[in-house]
This record gives C-alpha cells, structure tokens and sequence, in this order.
C-alpha cells in the first residue's frame, strides 16, 4: 500500500496536539503543538550526522504540509 509522504493525526486524549506523521525514511511523528518529534527508526551513532541534516528540513517540510492542507479547509 502506498501512502502519501505526511499524514495529519489527530487524538481526542490530546485536544491541542497538531500531530503530522512522515511516512518516509527516517519515519517520524512531529506534535507542532510544541514540536516534540517521536522517531518511528532506530538510529546508531553512524546515522546521527545525516539524522542532523534531514531533521530541520524535515520538520520544515511537516509544517509547509500542515499549512497547505489547513488552507485547503479554509477554501
């Protein structure tokens, strides 16, 4: 099955959580209430330079994802 790259989660146990989960590698969960980021991978010491580099892009990415379908409702 294939999914889209971000997904919006949503719980009603966490009412003001913005949850956006990225299904590609590295997998993650960012909560843009507070930007708490959940890794869905486990990582060694090897990875933790590139983890660096994707990370800000990613989450950067998680946000514009968030905007834009947040704007779509709006419409």
């Amino acid at each position: 099955m294939d999914f889209p790259k971000f997904l919006l989660g949503d719980n009603t146990d966490y009412p003001d959580a913005i949850f956006v989960i990225h299904t590609e590698y590295p997998r993650f969960i960012i909560n843009l209430e507070n930007d708490d980021v959940e890794w869905l991978e486990d990582f060694d010491q090897s990875d933790e330079k590139e983890l660096a580099t994707l990370a800000e892009d990613l989450i950067t990415e998680a946000s514009e994802f968030y905007d834009r379908e947040v704007s779509r409702y709006d419409e």
